[in-house]
């Protein structure tokens, strides 16, 4: 595989993720990630990082090991911070290149054919405070990805790489895409809370006077067959 300038780099980023799994050696670490994707920056690495967190998320450590870097580029993007900084100890943290190259041929398929249908627009939702409140969110479901929830890092995940597209591509409706998503799963979290606040005193009671009746129901039972 040639050496690219990765600051001038043209090519499209499904085509860079999938260079980067062609390397031989058998560790990849974040620090040659970052190096790769050059001036595509934060969006680049959210896109990067919540694609792999859906596609190797199952394997038990990855979301903590893929998550933390998210947790840094949220604040980061959230105080306009211009080039990503991470610690070395960060840089030095690797994933095996063979279950990224697993996990990439997952996704591949349908990067493509976003990356033919994204164009820059609507640029208010790519503005400075668009960003920082991108940046706010980011932090949030970054929180929630390291979280050992079985299961619990696909949506988060889906939404960061959504969000780091947007950006990276300057296309605004994959930004509101991923306000949407958000929305949709805080009206539904409000719908549950308030079903409950609603049903619960009823249902409360009502669970009462179930556990006072089965044992009634059991001894005439035990009583009718007895006799």
């Amino acid at each position: 595989m040639p050496d690219y300038d990765y600051q001038s780099d043209s090519r499209p980023f499904s085509q860079v993720i999938e260079d980067i799994g062609a390397k031989d050696d058998p560790k990849l670490y974040l620090g040659e990630l970052i190096n790769a994707f050059g001036e595509r920056g934060f969006g680049a690495l959210m896109l990067f990082f919540g694609l792999l967190s859906v596609a190797i998320g199952i394997i038990p450590g990855t979301t903590t090991i893929l998550g933390a870097p998210l947790l840094l580029m949220g604040l980061q993007l959230a105080i306009r911070q211009d080039q990503l900084w991470l610690p070395r100890w960060a840089l030095r943290r690797w994933i095996e290149r063979e279950t990224y190259r697993n996990g990439v041929q997952k996704v591949l398929p349908r990067l493509r054919k976003v990356e033919r249908l994204s164009k820059p627009r609507l640029e208010i939702m790519t503005s400075e405070l668009s960003e920082i409140l991108i940046g706010v969110a980011t932090v949030i479901l970054a929180f929630i990805l390291i979280l050992p929830i079985w299961g619990g890092n696909l949506i988060p995940a889906l939404i960061i790489a959504t969000f780091g597209f947007g950006l990276m591509q300057r296309d605004g409706l994959a930004i509101l895409i991923g306000w949407s998503a958000i929305g949709l799963i805080g009206l539904a979290a409000l719908v549950i809370w308030l079903a409950w606040t609603w049903v619960s005193p009823f249902l409360v009671p009502f669970w009462a006077w179930l556990n006072g009746l089965l044992p009634q129901a059991w001894h005439w039972l035990t009583g009718l067959f007895g006799g």
